[in-house]
């Protein structure tokens, strides 16, 4: 790929601050340049490059089908191939880039179909994982609620004032910090895995629809609050009213039928009652009449990925496929099964 392909790339640039406006020039997609924001502080130069590329994708700044070496990130934040080719093969790894031989790497396309898979994971977690709260007392330190709230207000701010660059990285980081209330880091950690997958697929159309100021879910507080009451059913409410409102905007994005959201009704079955007063799924009108407004401006995604690539801190076997094993032909089951 010809250098000018890599706007902004040149030897001497340091890794900066992500999920702000600014960082992901528009031509390009990637980012690099001194420019006045903090470093990031993170324990490795391959994290900190991991880090800077996800959000880029998750923000649609990295849009699928974009193609680069290891030699063209190395240059664009001033490093060594080392950390570059290790970043870049951990996110492939996990399923977010994808390695062509003698091409470098390619930012993947996730369809309709692949979300659906997605979100009905992260669905039925996230239900399971809830539910197991209202029969045990979760070990949760309450110490880490200050922080929760803090990223609930970042997450916020930038849904209400349309800034998707800042939205995808808060947004993030906010459901991290919820999930240490399941009590299980391996659910914590797919989820996570899961939700970045979702923005991918989210950001384009959400790109292509134009302003944004009050489209995308904002009741980051109200959840926080449930959970500082110690309301398990509220905070399942919550979350299932979020989950809810995630389908049908993308639904209405993407042109595609609600009837094709298998765990919908799931979502829609309320829970135990909560606390009084709690809004229901539809508040806020101003922004469902915005949404409503709200033309497929983008076409039909084309072929996806197929299922659902696994990530690397999965098992083999755990999430994919079972192993075929081979069977004796007197159809008595393998030894050792």
């Amino acid at each position: 790929m010809p250098e000018s392909s890599m706007s902004g790339s040149g030897p001497g640039r340091t890794l900066q601050g992500f999920g702000v406006p600014g960082f992901g020039l528009p031509g390009a997609g990637l980012a690099g340049g001194p420019d006045g924001r903090a470093a990031i502080k993170r324990n490795s130069l391959r994290e900190q490059i991991a880090e800077a590329l996800r959000e880029e994708m998750m923000a649609g700044r990295l849009p699928a089908g974009r193609n680069f070496t290891v030699k063209e990130i190395a240059d664009l934040y001033g490093v060594s191939a080392t950390p570059a080719r290790e970043a870049l093969v951990d996110l492939a790894a996990q399923g977010l880039l994808r390695a062509e031989h003698h091409r470098g790497f390619t930012v993947p396309e996730f369809g309709w179909a692949d979300f659906l898979e997605i979100f009905e994971a992260r669905t039925l977690l996230t239900d399971s994982a809830i539910r197991q709260l209202l029969v045990r007392a979760p070990g949760y330190d309450w110490g880490r609620l200050p922080s929760l709230r803090r990223r609930a207000v970042a997450a916020t701010q930038a849904s209400r004032a349309g800034q998707l660059d800042v939205l995808v990285g808060c947004d993030l980081r906010f459901w991290q910090e919820a999930a240490a209330l399941l009590g299980n880091a391996r659910i914590a950690e797919y989820l996570g895995w899961l939700r970045v997958q979702s923005w991918m697929f989210a950001a384009p159309y959400l790109r292509a629809a134009g302003d944004l100021g009050g489209v995308c879910w904002d009741r980051h507080g109200e959840l926080v609050d449930r959970i500082e009451e110690r309301d398990v059913t509220g905070a399942k409410r919550v979350v299932n009213e979020y989950n809810v409102f995630t389908v049908e905007l993308l639904a209405r994005l993407t042109g595609q039928p609600l009837e094709s959201v298998s765990v919908l009704a799931l979502l829609r079955d309320a829970p135990d009652a909560g606390p009084p007063g709690l809004p229901p799924a539809s508040a806020g009108s101003e922004r469902d009449e915005r949404v409503e407004r709200v033309e497929p401006s983008v076409g039909r995604a084309g072929p996806g990925l197929g299922r659902v690539p696994q990530p690397r801190f999965v098992p083999p076997g755990r999430f994919g496929r079972p192993l075929r094993l081979p069977q004796p032909e007197n159809g008595e089951p393998a030894p050792g099964r």
